[in-house]
């Protein structure tokens, strides 16, 4: 269905142990948006793009991924993930960057066949998408938070996704490393035509990237546009109250 959704979400529930993280989740994701997913620690935001790209699946409810239910999807290198936990790994783990990105290419092609010519052009883009190729005969372990996070992206971004889906990518990183991350999500975005879901806590940032904000906790609260979502009001609703948006730096920030 090519004008199906990229992810119809229709009351969806999960929980772990017994606990309830997620209830009643409904909304969708079309093609072509920057989705922006924001609320407070443990709300859920985490565990609802692990749903919608397959690594967990609902206690009840469903989801629909390019127009076919979750359970029977078998697409998935249409779908590039970065995990939260991405470059947590031995610093001395003996890989270059280009060997690293090129594991992204697994799940086109399988794991035992020989990488073509299409596989090393998609490997060489993916490098230069994300300014990496001057660097990709470096060990993985000697490079910067940020320079690892880029390399991760590059991985995804081999499998050639129509959708890339981020778990708090920019944690961890310093701050020259953070404004690249969001030229290059710009980049994607408005060149490449990615659909972008991000999961993110920094709701400042947020506000000015993307077109299109789901705010969580456990159930989703509001969706739409920042400047329908990102209201004082919203904003103590989601995360209590004392928390609001003022005038600073950026267009919205809060304390």
């Amino acid at each position: 269905m090519t004008d199906a959704p990229v992810f119809k979400v229709e009351h969806v529930a999960f929980g772990y142990n017994n606990r309830l993280v997620l209830k009643d989740i409904s909304c969708d994701i079309e093609r072509g948006e920057f989705v922006g997913i924001i609320g407070p620690n443990g709300s859920g935001k985490s565990t609802l793009v692990k749903l919608l790209v397959g690594i967990l699946r609902p206690k009840s409810g469903s989801i629909q991924v390019f127009g076919e239910p979750l359970e029977t999807f078998k697409e998935w290198p249409r779908i590039g993930y970065v995990s939260q936990r991405a470059t947590h790994f031995d610093v001395g783990f003996p890989a270059t960057v280009r060997e690293v990105v090129s594991l992204g290419r697994v799940s086109r092609v399988g794991l035992f066949r020989r990488r073509q010519k299409a596989d090393e052009e998609a490997i060489d883009r993916a490098l230069e998408d994300v300014g990496m190729v001057d660097m990709q005969a470096r060990l993985i372990g000697n490079l910067s938070g940020g320079q690892q996070q880029r390399v991760f992206i590059a991985r995804a971004l081999t499998q050639q996704p129509e959708v890339l889906a981020l778990d708090e990518p920019t944690i961890g990183v310093d701050p020259e490393a953070h404004l690249k991350f969001f030229e290059l999500m710009r980049h994607l975005h408005d060149h490449e035509n990615l659909t972008i879901v991000l999961v993110s806590h920094e709701v400042d940032v947020v506000m000015t990237e993307v077109t299109k904000l789901l705010c969580v906790n456990q159930e989703l609260l509001f969706h739409g546009t920042p400047q329908q979502c990102l209201t004082d009001n919203c904003l103590v609703q989601l995360y209590g109250e004392g928390y609001h948006v003022v005038s600073h730096s950026h267009p919205w920030t809060h304390k």
